[in-house]
C-alpha cells in the first residue's frame, strides 16, 4: 500500500513539473511577441482633421406611376366601338369601348314616353286635391307612380353607363388586349392606364437616418439611360421600421411633364441629410472589420495603437468616422496587415487630404 502511495506521488509531482515547464514558458513567448528593439514596421499615414462636409446618402430606388389601373368591363357584352390608340395619351372621360346596349336603349325610350303621361297625370290630380275633386290618396298615388317611373329611369342610365369603358384620369395607354367586334366579360382587361406627371420615386433608408429624413425634403435622382438630373420632393414617409432589413420606405414625387421618366425605372438617388461642421473622414483602407464593426491603427509615441471606431457614411474614398477618433490623430493607411497594437512603425509619408 505505501509503494503504491509513493507512485502516485511520483506522478502528480512529474504533472505539475511538466505544466510549469511548458505553460509558463508560453506565457512568457506570448508576453515577449514584440521584443524591445523589433525592426519599425515601414507604414504610410493620414492625419485627421475637422471639416465641413455635406452628409450624403446614395441608396437606391425604383419609379412608379402617380396611378395606374387596368380598365375592365363592368358589364358582359358584344364591342359596337373601340377606340383605343395605344401608346397615347387620353383625357380623363374620353370614351374608349363602347358595348351594345340596344335593349337598355328601347327600355329608356319606354319609360321617358310613360314619363310624360305619369306628369301630365299628377298636375291634373294636384288641381283636382286643391278644389277637393278627387282624396288625397288618388293623389298621392299618382305622384307615387311617377316617381317610380323616374327611378326606373335613373336605373336604365345606371346601366347604360356600365356599357361605356372612359378613361378615369389623364394618362398614357397601353396595350389593347381585344379587337373590335370582341364580346368581352367583367373579367377581362382591355387595356391599362398610366398616369405619367407627376411620378414617384420608392426607396428605403436605413433606420439610423430616420431622424433625419423630413416629409417636404428633397432629393436628388438619375434614370439609367437618361443623362439628366432629376429632383423630387419627399411626400410619404412610412410610420413604422421594417424589422426585417432595419430601412424604412419613403416615397417623393417629381415632376414629369415631358414623360422622360417612365414607371419601373431603377433610380440612382443622392440624399443630404445635414451638413456636419467637424466631421472626420478617414480614407476607406484604414478600416479593419473586426467582430463587432470596425478597428482603426494609429501612430501612438512611435507604436501603432489599435481604436475602435464608429462608421458613419461612405464616399468613394473616404468614409466617415463618427466615434473613436479626433482631429489630430495619424491614422495608418497601408502596411496595417503586418501591424500589431504595441508594433513599432516608421511613418514613410503622412498625407492630410
Amino acid at each position: 500500500m505505501r509503494y503504491r502511495t509513493l507512485i502516485i506521488i511520483l506522478i502528480i509531482v512529474a504533472g505539475l513539473g511538466i505544466y510549469k515547464y511548458y505553460f509558463l514558458n508560453n506565457t512568457a513567448n506570448q508576453k515577449q511577441t514584440i521584443r524591445p528593439g523589433a525592426a519599425a514596421v515601414p507604414v504610410t499615414a493620414f492625419l485627421t482633421k475637422g471639416e465641413k462636409t455635406d452628409n450624403k446618402l446614395f441608396i437606391t430606388g425604383t419609379t412608379y406611376a402617380n396611378e395606374e389601373v387596368n380598365l375592365i368591363p363592368e358589364v358582359a357584352g358584344k364591342l359596337t366601338m373601340l377606340n383605343i390608340p395605344e401608346g397615347k395619351i387620353v383625357s380623363k372621360g374620353e370614351l374608349l369601348a363602347k358595348i351594345n346596349d340596344l335593349e337598355l336603349q328601347a327600355q329608356l325610350k319606354k319609360l321617358k314616353s310613360e314619363s310624360q303621361l305619369l306628369k301630365n297625370k299628377e298636375d291634373r290630380n294636384k288641381k283636382l286635391l286643391e278644389i277637393n275633386s278627387i282624396s288625397k290618396d288618388e293623389y298621392e298615388n299618382s305622384l307615387n307612380d311617377y316617381l317610380i317611373n323616374q327611378a326606373d329611369i335613373e336605373l336604365v342610365n345606371a346601366q347604360i353607363s356600365k356599357t361605356e369603358i372612359r378613361a378615369p384620369f389623364t394618362g398614357l395607354l397601353g396595350f389593347k388586349n381585344i379587337g373590335p367586334g370582341s364580346y368581352v366579360s367583367p373579367s377581362q382587361p382591355l387595356v391599362s392606364i398610366q398616369q405619367l406627371d407627376p411620378i414617384k420615386i420608392d426607396f428605403s433608408v436605413p433606420e439610423k437616418y430616420r431622424s433625419m429624413l423630413k416629409t417636404g425634403g428633397t432629393i436628388q435622382f438619375t434614370i439609367e439611360g437618361i443623362d439628366e438630373n432629376f429632383e423630387a420632393k419627399i411626400q410619404l414617409i412610412e410610420p413604422k421600421i421594417d424589422i426585417d432589413t432595419r430601412t424604412i420606405r419613403a416615397r417623393a414625387i417629381c415632376n414629369n411633364k415631358n414623360n422622360k421618366i417612365y414607371p419601373g425605372s431603377f433610380a440612382k438617388i443622392e440624399m443630404t441629410l445635414k451638413e456636419n461642421e467637424n466631421s472626420i473622414m478617414v480614407p476607406t483602407e484604414a478600416l479593419i472589420p473586426i467582430l463587432k464593426g470596425y478597428k482603426v491603427f494609429i501612430s501612438n509615441n512611435g507604436q501603432a495603437r489599435d481604436v475602435e471606431v464608429v462608421t458613419g457614411l461612405r464616399t468613394e474614398t473616404n468614409v466617415q468616422i463618427l466615434k473613436g477618433l479626433n482631429p489630430g490623430d495619424t491614422v495608418i493607411t497601408s502596411g496595417i496587415l503586418s501591424l500589431k497594437s504595441g508594433s513599432p512603425i516608421r511613418i514613410l509619408s503622412l498625407n492630410d487630404k
